[in-house]
């Protein structure tokens, strides 16, 4: 993804509220099944990590790998990803948004 893109759905995940908790327990199965659930239908997801002593651009890039998505960014305890979904009916973020 180049850095045009990346800046776009920045901007896009600005707009956006965290639509995934991730608490104390950490990363969980149920929590990676909400994540990805979130991306098939959202494509852009926001998530918001409780846990203070966390690094939390390491969490990023193992979610992104996880979930097979690209890890747009992580400023404080919010972490952005995208996976573009083939199953999204009403277009794509990159497209909807332009």
């Amino acid at each position: 993804m180049d850095s045009k893109t990346r800046a776009k759905l920045r901007g896009f995940a600005n707009k956006i509220e965290a639509s995934v908790i991730i608490g104390k327990d950490g990363i969980t199965d149920n929590v990676l099944n909400q994540i990805s659930m979130n991306l098939d239908a959202h494509e852009l997801v926001k998530i918001s990590v409780l846990s203070a002593d966390e690094d939390y651009k390491q969490m990023l890039s193992f979610l992104a790998e996880k979930l097979q998505a690209e890890p747009i960014q992580a400023v404080g305890r919010k972490l952005v990803l995208y996976r573009f979904s083939s199953k999204k009916k009403s277009g794509h973020v990159l497209r909807e948004n332009q």
